[in-house]
């Protein structure tokens, strides 16, 4: 990540990646992050059992990683 991300991005950023429909393109859209990235931030930003019980989670779930986003959109996304 070349850009510093702001305080309430990264906030943001944990929110819709601990949201079950928001995919990670999702993310990538809105943010310009890869799901590489997005894994970085919530490890750096969690509790090691917190980040682990969402990689846990988050590891194959099809609604993080498929592109259902148009049935569900939060009111908070920028587009």
């Amino acid at each position: 990540m070349e850009n510093k991300i702001s305080k309430a991005d990264t906030d943001r950023i944990i929110e819709m990646a601990w949201e079950d429909r928001t995919t990670f393109t999702d993310i990538n859209n809105q943010f310009g992050l890869k799901e590489k990235e997005v894994i970085k931030i919530m490890k750096d930003n969690l509790k090691r059992n917190s980040f682990l019980k969402w990689r846990q989670r988050v590891r194959g779930r099809k609604t993080k990683i498929s592109a259902i986003s148009d049935r569900f959109k939060s009111s908070n996304q920028k587009t």
